[in-house]
């Protein structure tokens, strides 16, 4: 009986001398306001201050990814033609509104390059009605960078009740596409540049 009083007596300052052992790592993996820490990212870095706006990731040849000053609609939209040019399909649904010719000449270019991804940014509204986002799609290899236009259309319907009314939605415009270029050629160009935002609107 007393060997067995002894053993747990063994095992309770083991446990204990564990707990202190471990108590300065749980103490170091929590920050001053009793929440995870992060590494060496500082939590201000990670989580807008009050008023400040969410910050987005960057490409280094489009600059600030996301919706820029465009709305959540457009920049939904958008990103469903994007994704149309990425399928290669000619009949994607995001494709319908595009003429025939038009939309193989697109696919024309962006096979040169086989994009696997892109990415889209900087939307803001144009002084005709028009909404930009530059786009850039990015093969293995080479990369295509571009503007894609879109507008929000409105018409004039029949209602269930048979009186008129307005229905709108956003249509495809135009998308320009500069000439393919290697990616990481173009990276180091615009990484040697001053300029933050490296790529050049259309105006």
């Amino acid at each position: 009986m007393v060997g067995v009083f002894y053993n747990w007596k063994i095992m309770y300052q083991l446990i204990f001398f564990c707990i202190l052992l471990l108590s300065p790592v749980l103490a170091v993996s929590q920050d001053r306001d009793g929440g995870l820490s992060r590494g060496s990212v500082p939590e201000v870095v990670i989580r807008p201050g009050r008023g400040e706006s969410p910050r987005y990731p960057e490409d280094t040849v489009i600059g600030e990814l996301g919706r820029g000053s465009a709305s959540e609609a457009s920049f939904f939209y958008a990103n469903s033609i994007g994704t149309g040019f990425l399928s290669g399909r000619l009949d994607h649904p995001a494709l319908t509104s595009i003429d025939r010719l038009i939309l193989e000449s697109y696919f024309s270019a962006l096979r040169a390059i086989s994009p696997l991804s892109f990415r889209i940014g900087g939307g803001r509204e144009e002084a005709d009605g028009a909404v930009s986002f530059l786009i850039r799609f990015i093969g293995r290899d080479q990369g295509i960078t571009g503007e894609l236009y879109i507008r929000y259309v409105t018409r004039q319907i029949e209602g269930e009740d048979g009186a008129p009314r307005s229905a709108g939605s956003w249509v495809f415009e135009d998308l320009l596409l500069d000439e393919a270029a290697r990616v990481e050629t173009a990276n180091q160009e615009n990484n040697n540049r001053n300029d933050f935002y490296p790529y050049e609107r259309l105006y």
